[in-house]
């Protein structure tokens, strides 16, 4: 069981809007969350035991990759496969690596009783599932490289001096750059958006970008900042820059004046001229509403791009979505706070809906997207730590304190019971359920990957592997960060 000292929500049925929010806003200052105490489960052997058992019983001749687990229905806790090609092929890879890392830099977090046994099996298996995505490096037809390639092949380069790596990421990087259209001033994300009554398939007259782009920047600036790359880093930037001017909708704040955006999912540009033809959403509810993921994809993005620039603008347009999030997640209907059985104390505040404009279908279980949480928690932990830089502490303390409410309110609320073990035995490191109960082969419940009514392949209500890579790269980062 979650530790009951985990940061919860207190009790507020029966009060008014704003004495809610104002009871809200008070919790999160006075809750001081000490990552040490409250964000513990991040660092239980639960976490590796997970990805120990999924990248043992999960190799399918190397062709397939983890993507989602069922919570309903005959499929259920056992982990659906996709394509070695598909979009989200690096993520698994890359909760192996940052288990990896964390072994090796943080030994004093990496929960297991036979810690250099575990981390040889994972190592050994982390090569294994990372082989395939080195071919990946020379597509040109696809923007998601960096979600591809760096969550499994930085870390072999940077922990395990991996040259082979290294080659894969500038490989990939170059392949990215090839997508990149200077009179549109951006890199393609999509070749086609084709869903029930939508087809846009031109390569000459469409020129599809989404907010998620935002995120594989980090990929050319990293190219860029080994190989002196100016052109591309040039790319990444204007790619940013045109975004903020595309992507972005100025929201109204309530009760603060501070500056607040929301995002646009996809838009359609005229690769000839550069102009807007649409705006619409793929994964969102509707092309004017806010898709809480891209929404985070947004502020990880944009916190990134400061990092690697300096360039205050991106830094502002992080902050501002990151507020808009806060807000959002702060106003969101009472039904999204559930009662803790036994206990006068509700949860779920800070796990957001899947789209924070969607219609929810049912109170009594709103539908969420906790991968878009933890996302956002990455990105808030990076504004924190971009702010207490430039001296503005009280900033980088709240948004801290944000980061660590949502993913400590996620794991409260999401976090699967299904409780795992590592036990060394005659055959090696094997993962053992030491739960009685169902299966669940996700550390996260709750996440969405797409419950758009146009599109053809819709699920939700599930595990998710990025979901968790975030998840295990948020505690990696409060390490390096001096919290844990």
């Amino acid at each position: 069981m979650v530790s009951d000292d985990i940061v919860t929500t207190p009790r507020t049925t029966g009060l008014g809007a704003t004495e809610q929010r104002n009871m809200r806003k008070e919790s999160v200052v006075s809750q001081n969350v000490d990552a040490r105490r409250h964000l513990k489960v991040l660092f239980e052997e639960n976490i590796a035991a997970k990805i120990l058992r999924t990248a043992t019983e999960g190799l399918v001749n190397n062709v397939a990759y983890p993507e989602y687990v069922l919570q309903s229905g005959p499929e259920a806790g056992k982990y659906i496969l996709r394509e070695a090609d598909f979009w989200t092929c690096g993520f698994f890879p890359g909760s192996i690596y940052s288990l990896i890392e964390r072994a090796i830099k943080f030994p004093h977090a990496f929960a297991s009783h036979a810690k250099m046994q575990l981390l040889q099996t994972l190592t050994e298996l982390g090569q294994v599932w990372a082989e395939p995505i080195h071919a990946m490096a020379q597509r040109t037809d696809t923007h998601d490289m960096s979600f591809m390639i760096q969550p499994s092949m930085r870390v072999r380069w940077e922990v395990l001096h991996d040259k082979r790596a290294l080659e894969t990421i500038l490989t990939a990087a170059a392949s990215l750059h090839t997508r990149n259209n200077t009179t549109v001033g951006a890199i393609r994300s999509w070749d086609v958006l084709d869903q029930n009554g939508v087809s846009i398939t031109s390569a000459t007259d469409d020129f599809l970008v989404i907010i998620d782009s935002m995120c594989n920047l980090d990929l050319l600036y990293y190219a860029a900042s080994h190989t002196g790359d100016e052109e591309m880093r040039r790319a990444a930037t204007a790619h940013a820059k045109t975004l903020m001017r595309t992507h972005m909708r100025p929201e109204k704040a309530t009760n603060t004046n501070k500056n607040m955006l929301s995002t646009i999912h996809v838009v359609n540009f005229d690769p000839k001229t550069g102009d807007i033809k649409e705006r619409r959403t793929g994964q969102g509810f509707h092309a004017t509403s806010t898709w809480a993921r891209g929404q985070a994809w947004g502020i990880l993005g944009y916190a990134q791009t400061f990092m690697w620039t300096a360039d205050v603008e991106f830094l502002e347009t992080s902050m501002a979505l990151a507020e808009y999030f806060i807000q959002r997640l702060e106003s969101s209907p009472a039904c999204v706070e559930m009662a803790v059985p036994g206990e006068s104390r509700t949860r779920g505040r800070y796990v957001p809906l899947w789209d924070f404009d969607a219609p929810i279908l049912d109170k009594a279980n709103p539908l969420r997207d906790s991968s878009a949480g933890v996302i956002a928690a990455n990105g808030l932990l990076i504004l924190s730590q971009a702010l207490a830089g430039l001296g503005r502490s009280e900033e980088s303390a709240r948004f801290r304190q944000m980061a660590f409410t949502i993913v400590a309110d996620t794991l409260d609320f999401s976090l699967s019971q299904d409780k795992m073990e590592v036990n060394l035995g005659e055959e090696g490191m094997v993962a053992r359920d030491c739960t009685e109960g169902g299966r669940f082969d996700a550390i996260l419940m709750n996440a969405t990957a797409n419950y758009n009514a146009k599109d053809h392949k819709r699920y939700w209500d599930h595990g998710l592997c990025y979901g968790d890579y975030y998840l295990i790269e948020f505690g990696n980062r409060l390490l390096k960060m001096g919290f844990v």
